[in-house]
């Protein structure tokens, strides 16, 4: 899954704890849905988990997706093949 910009602004909102939809959608002022595509995209991931609550979304970081995602990306960022780590010549 591609972490666009407006993913990796959803998951900064929820560091702070579970939100609402509506929260979210106040604080990226984006449409409803285009909220519900990156949610979709999120939740199927497994890095945000959805919780119903009455007419409401409710979403939070999932302790296994965050594990998942901090792995990914070490992965990604881990330089292999140089005797330099500060450095490396592609």
């Amino acid at each position: 899954m591609e972490l666009s910009e407006k993913r990796i602004r959803i998951l900064k909102i929820l560091l702070s704890g579970e939100k609402c939809a509506c929260i979210l959608l106040d604080d990226l002022h984006i449409t409803q849905p285009t909220l519900s595509h990156h949610m979709k995209r999120l939740c199927d991931s497994e890095i945000v988990t959805a919780r119903k609550d009455g007419k409401w979304m409710n979403y939070s970081i999932s302790a296994d997706g965050a594990n998942s995602a901090i792995e990914y990306l070490k992965k990604l960022t881990t330089v292999t093949g140089c005797s330099d780590s500060s450095f490396c010549c592609g």
